[in-house]
């Protein structure tokens, strides 16, 4: 594929007219490498690169090693392209801190596929909310491995009691990309549920994360 200078400047006034979300994937990271390397054009490069990892999440969640192999990027933009991760994870943080749930469900579902999808073992996450289902905290209360995670319901209810949430929110990933809730999860889901009962705390949703999709027990009629 060649491009001549003209499209070079493509991305960026694309994006000037009618917003960044009008770009492609490739355009956008076309438009954050600046440059290209000797022999292939900017928006080349970064279509090798997401060939190359596979997607945009994949290629902002790669370690430096799996660069290694990969010339023009050294480790400057290596920091660039994770610091871009992190803002963008940060940004839905952000987010759902000021966003009343009963009113934004959805945020919570984008904040945890940031959070959880990249990860390469299971990670078992509670979001704590108020009364009025604004968050309180979350956080990241047992890891395992890339098929099991461990998870002690009287831990949940004890950090739910130490800040005096009245409802929590569960998630975890599935690093398999599939999302579909095992068994064994759904075991889980209930012994939660039951010591959380007992002390008045109410379990909203239980979000299982994969690859690009999410299954809520909520929505399933599960919780």
């Amino acid at each position: 594929m060649k491009f001549d200078d003209t499209i070079a400047i493509l991305p960026r006034e694309k994006l000037l007219k009618f917003g960044a979300r009008a770009l492609s994937d490739v355009e956008l990271l076309a438009l954050f490498l600046r440059t290209g390397r000797p022999g292939m054009h900017v928006l080349c490069f970064a279509q090798h690169l997401l060939d190359h990892f596979g997607s945009l999440r994949e290629l902002l969640n790669a370690d430096l090693t799996m660069f290694k192999d990969i010339n023009g990027i050294g480790l400057a933009t290596f920091a660039q392209l994770h610091a871009v991760g992190e803002l963008s994870r940060r940004y839905y943080a952000t987010r759902l801190r000021e966003t009343c749930l009963l009113n934004r469900p959805e945020a919570t579902r984008e904040f945890l596929c940031r959070e959880l999808s990249g990860e390469a073992r299971e990670i078992f996450m509670v979001i704590f909310v108020d009364y009025q289902h604004r968050v309180i905290c979350w956080r990241r209360m047992f890891a395992g491995t890339i098929s099991h995670v461990e998870v002690h319901p009287r831990e949940i209810v004890r950090e739910a009691l130490k800040h005096n949430a009245a409802a929590v929110i569960l998630a975890h990933n599935h690093p398999s990309g599939r999302a579909e809730p095992s068994a064994a999860d759904r075991a889980i889901t209930r012994l939660i549920v039951r010591a959380c009962e007992c002390l008045d705390i109410q379990v909203l949703d239980h979000l299982v994360i994969g690859r690009g999709e999410s299954v809520s027990f909520a929505e399933r009629g599960w919780i």
